[in-house]
């Protein structure tokens, strides 16, 4: 697998399918109502990167497979030099090879490249896939939010 900084026209079509992916997330998880959930999608992706995918402290890569793309992710540099994925993407017929688990120890090691200490993720309770993935290699559960409808 190569990974390569996100071009321009790479960025377009992530911030496209991840704004929708994003927004279904949001309401499949109860936090948003599927009416409103788009906007509040674009708006998200707007304040987290103002520039695009030249966003400071943000890196954005592409993820290649015998010349196609097969995926991308996203690593926000926070403070006290942890890192935060924001997002890994797997498009959906390279799923179940064993190339997520690649990705993230090419985020892994992207972040050791920026000399972080940590990285963390936000993962939603429903994606039981990619929350077994995360605890296979090693990512421990830090907080819970639980919610009740009334």
């Amino acid at each position: 697998m190569n990974v390569k900084p996100m071009t321009p026209e790479e960025f377009k079509l992530f911030l496209e399918k991840s704004v929708v992916s994003y927004a279904k997330e949001k309401t499949r998880s109860g936090n948003w109502t599927e009416e409103e959930s788009i906007e509040r999608a674009k708006s998200d992706y707007k304040r987290f990167l103002p520039q695009g995918e030249n966003t400071e402290n943000n890196y954005l890569y592409s993820l290649h497979k015998d010349n196609s793309q097969i995926g991308s992710f996203w690593l926000a540099v926070m403070p006290n030099n942890t890192g935060y994925i924001y997002n890994v993407e797997i498009e959906e017929d390279y799923r179940g090879q064993g190339l997520g688990k690649l990705a993230m120890k090419e985020i892994e090691m992207k972040a050791k490249e920026l000399k972080l200490n940590k990285i963390e993720l936000h993962v939603f309770a429903h994606n039981t896939t990619a929350r077994r993935l995360y605890e296979n290699i090693g990512y421990e559960v830090t907080n819970v939010i639980m919610a009740k409808s009334i």
